[in-house]
């Protein structure tokens, strides 16, 4: 059996730091809000996203919790971990379990809660997504540390530089500025993200995503409404750097819009507005890259010459993106369907002029563990 997987409801709560709400606020506030988006009133099953909050918020059952504060009843739960992929990675068993036929309606909530440790303690246990039994963990490579080497080596072998990181921020930024929910809305300037105080050679503080407390929710149904989920991937790569048989290259992230384009019977050249997971500027341009909307190594061109804007060809993070919008880890996959609804709806931050049909998801796990992607389609 396969059922078709429709979007009824979005919810999402302003990302950012909040120190007066718990990790159980931020996924009470953004279920709620799409529950009542979609105007439902029977949720067969909740699917959760998450990856830190066991250690930074001493907080599991994620998913009984939500359940009984919403009084859905004695409904399946299940939280779902893919480190950076959590949401996308819950979002997709969402719609696995309509297309089996096992539920009708389903809530998939993601959130985290973050800003309330120290940035030692965040980076210890992001840390954790990475193969801890190897000399890599020894050395003390993070992830700043990996996607910066991956950038030096990008820059060796295009003839890019930290100017062109540096548009992929402030382009982030300039959408951030007009999204409500977004984490950083202050206008900058690329003299002033050129000279930011260095992460790890070339990435400076603003290529870097921040460390964010938020949270997001998704109703999906097997009844039809106006948003139809047309495809749903996912793959794995390499968990290590030198396990990488191209240090340019997101396996994970090409193979899983490979499948999704197959899924979807359509191609990169059919899709209108992405989301991409841009933990890192470097990370933008590998992988639009690797979704086919770039030639390997030009990505780097294409930001240069204004194709991801807002008014390019192909729009990317139109949002703001990881990288000003924020990071709350478990929440991020679904935040990125948030905004791709309402871009499909006509109601968006930055809106594109011409309303857009085909939009494109992808969310990374690790340094290229997990990638998911999800193709909406406006019908």
């Amino acid at each position: 059996m396969t059922a078709p997987v429709y979007i009824h409801g979005i919810g999402m709560t302003k990302f950012g730091s909040f120190e007066d709400k718990t990790l159980k606020d931020l996924l009470i506030e953004a279920s709620k809000e799409a529950i009542k988006d979609a105007g439902v009133s029977k949720i067969d099953a909740v699917f959760v996203g998450n990856f830190m909050g066991g250690s930074l918020a001493n907080q599991e059952i994620l998913g009984a919790i939500v359940a009984n504060d919403l009084g859905l009843g004695y409904i399946p739960t299940a939280k779902l971990e893919g480190a950076c992929a959590s949401g996308g990675i819950a979002l997709r068993q969402g719609v696995l379990s309509i297309m089996s036929g096992e539920y009708e309606t389903v809530l998939i909530v993601g959130a985290e809660k973050m800003k309330h440790a120290s940035t030692s303690t965040v980076t210890q246990v992001i840390n954790t997504a990475m193969d801890q039994s190897t000399n890599e963990k020894e050395a003390g490579l993070t992830f700043p540390g990996y996607f910066g080497t991956v950038a030096n080596r990008y820059f060796y072998e295009t003839g890019a530089s930290k100017e062109h990181l540096a548009k992929v921020a402030l382009k982030n930024r300039e959408n951030a500025m007009n999204n409500p929910y977004a984490q950083f809305q202050k206008p900058t300037t690329i003299d002033e993200i050129l000279n930011a105080r260095m992460v790890t050679d070339p990435l400076g503080l603003f290529d870097c995503s921040p460390i964010t407390d938020g949270g997001a929710a998704v109703v999906l149904s097997s009844k039809p409404s106006n948003i139809k989920v047309r495809a749903s991937a996912q793959a794995s790569g390499p968990t290590l750097m030198q396990d990488a048989d191209d240090l340019l290259s997101l396996p994970a992230v090409r193979v899983s819009g490979e499948k999704a384009y197959e899924k979807a019977g359509l191609g990169p050249e059919d899709i209108d507005v992405v989301e991409i997971h841009d933990c890192f500027s470097m990370t933008e341009i590998l992988s639009s890259e690797e979704l086919g909307f770039f030639p390997k190594l030009q990505g780097w061109q294409g930001v240069n010459e204004g194709k991801t804007r807002v008014d390019g060809e192909i729009p990317i993070n139109t949002s703001g993106g990881l990288l000003s919008k924020g990071h709350p880890i478990g929440a991020t996959g679904i935040a990125q369907i948030y905004q791709l609804v309402r871009q499909l709806r006509g109601n968006a931050p930055n809106q594109l002029t011409k309303q857009p049909k085909i939009a494109l998801a992808q969310n990374l796990g690790g340094t290229g563990a997990y990638s998911v992607v999800h193709i909406l389609e406006r019908v």
